[in-house]
C-alpha cells in the first residue's frame, strides 16, 4: 500500500490538492510572474515546461518517492506546488520541498498555513519520526524562512548536487522532530493571527 495516501487539506488561506494537469494553465501563470524561473539559487520550472514538471511529479508519485499538491487559493486558482518529498515509507519519514509560490502570494498567510498543513498531517495523521527541510546553503530567504518554522539545522550537504547551470550546489537540511512539533504549531498559529 502506497504511504501516504493522496489526500486534500484545507485552511481558511489556501488549499493543498493533489496536484493534476488541471493546474497547468493557472500554475504557468504563477511562474511567469516575477520571472520565478530565473533565480539561480531555487528550480522553477518555465511556464512552458508546467506541464512536463507536473508529469514528473506525478511520476515519482507512481514510485512512492514523492506526494505532489497544488496550492490553491480560496477562490480555487492555483499559485504554487509544493510535495512530501524523499518519503522514507518504512521508518515514516518525508521531506516538505520542491515549494514554489506566485510572487503575489510569497511571505503571506499561504505559506504559513501551507507549513502548519503539511506538519499537521505528518506528525498528526501520519506518525511521522521526522520532517525534513532542504535548500540551497546560499538561499538566504528559504533558510531564514524554514529557522523561523522552528526546525533544526542538521548540517550542510557539501557538494550534495549538481543545479541547472552546472554548479554543485551545498544542501541545508533542517528537521523537526514530533516532540517538538507542539513548540512550531504554537509558533505558527501566532505567526498567521499576525502575518497579513
Amino acid at each position: 500500500m502506497t504511504w501516504p495516501l493522496p489526500v486534500t487539506l484545507t485552511g481558511q488561506y489556501a488549499t493543498l490538492a493533489p496536484l493534476s494537469q488541471e493546474h497547468a494553465a493557472d500554475l504557468a501563470e504563477a511562474a511567469n510572474e516575477g520571472d520565478l524561473w530565473k533565480a539561480w539559487y531555487t528550480t522553477v520550472p518555465k511556464p512552458s515546461e508546467i506541464p512536463a514538471e507536473i508529469d514528473r511529479r506525478l511520476g515519482l508519485q507512481k514510485s512512492g518517492s514523492m506526494l505532489p499538491f497544488a496550492v490553491l487559493t480560496p477562490d480555487g486558482k492555483a499559485v504554487g506546488m509544493t510535495t512530501y518529498m524523499n518519503i522514507d515509507a518504512t521508518y515514516k519519514r518525508v521531506e516538505i520541498g520542491s515549494t514554489w509560490y506566485r510572487k503575489a502570494v510569497q511571505r503571506t498567510r499561504v505559506n504559513t498555513e501551507c507549513k502548519r498543513m503539511l506538519l499537521t498531517h505528518a506528525f498528526e495523521e501520519l506518525q511521522c519520526i521526522a520532517v525534513e527541510f532542504r535548500t540551497h546553503f546560499m538561499n538566504r530567504q528559504s533558510r531564514a524562512a524554514i529557522e523561523r518554522l522552528g526546525a533544526k539545522l542538521d548540517g550542510v550537504l557539501r557538494s550534495h548536487m549538481r543545479t541547472t547551470d552546472g554548479s554543485l550546489r551545498d544542501t541545508a537540511v533542517y528537521s523537526i522532530l514530533p516532540h517538538e512539533w507542539p513548540t512550531v504549531r504554537a509558533g505558527l498559529e501566532f505567526k498567521l493571527a499576525e502575518e497579513r
